[in-house]
């Protein structure tokens, strides 16, 4: 283990790093489950059974970020379902900082986009009374043959930031958005999502599963627990709490 950068001395941020794993989010939560404390970060420098969101596999090739972290949640804490806007709001300002320019924008929930290609994912998942956050993120390379367009910080930008460098970074960064979380509520980290978001009227579809039924509508904020507000052809305005988001 490393010692990594801290955003308080009764908190530290600790960061493992392992060469290989099946998933980093998996394992994570089996350290949650045996007294893991907050602050604690594991990277893998490739995952063997990555997952995204609905299931999916996770492409996991040498070069890229693949990490996890453990937020304990305290009884006064907002909603454990908007961390995935505290997560959002860190990697997109780490990642703009790194982009040499390039816009990159937050796709409801919390996937970064540069170009309107897909640089990067994360995964929540609940364990007992801690939510496990996991970052994937393209620096050197991106799938190919995927449902919708990726890119990389190498392709976008011209250049990939080191993996471990980048994640020193990433802890300090999600360290500060995650105690304004605490100190602030959530109006603060709602107000930076949506000034870094795809913009209201964005034409989108949205599939509730895999399953799912296609609906389309035009993006219309988020409401106050970080549920998207989709504005149907009609002028109806309904919440999605979950779901496949495609920019049209």
């Amino acid at each position: 283990m490393r010692q990594g950068r801290s955003f308080d001395e009764e908190r530290p941020v600790l960061i493992r790093t392992v060469a290989e794993t099946g998933s980093t989010n998996s394992d994570m939560a089996v350290l949650a489950r045996e007294g893991a404390t907050e602050g604690l970060w594991l990277r893998a420098e490739r995952q063997s059974h990555g997952r995204g969101r609905q299931g999916r596999s996770w492409e996991s090739p040498p070069g890229n970020l693949y990490t996890s972290t453990l937020v304990r949640l305290r009884p006064d804490d907002p909603p454990a379902a908007t961390l995935a806007l505290v997560a959002a709001v860190a990697l997109q300002e780490l990642i703009e900082d790194h982009a040499n320019g390039a816009a990159v924008q937050i796709k409801w929930p919390n996937d970064l986009l540069i170009a309107g290609a897909k640089v990067s994912g994360i995964l929540l998942e609940r364990v007992d009374d801690a939510v496990v956050v996991g970052f994937g993120v393209n620096l050197d390379a991106y799938p190919s043959g995927t449902d919708r367009p990726a890119t990389s910080l190498r392709t976008a930008a011209g250049s990939a930031p080191d993996a471990a460098d980048f994640l020193e970074a990433l802890a300090s960064g999600f360290a500060t958005w995650l105690e304004r979380w605490r100190s602030e509520g959530i109006a603060a980290i709602r107000r930076r999502w949506l000034e870094k978001a795809h913009p209201p009227g964005t034409a989108l579809a949205v599939s509730e599963g895999r399953e799912g039924a296609v609906i389309k509508g035009v993006f219309d904020g988020i409401d106050e627990g970080g549920g998207l507000r989709l504005r149907l052809a009609d002028g109806a305005v309904r919440t999605i709490q979950a779901g496949d988001i495609f920019l049209i």
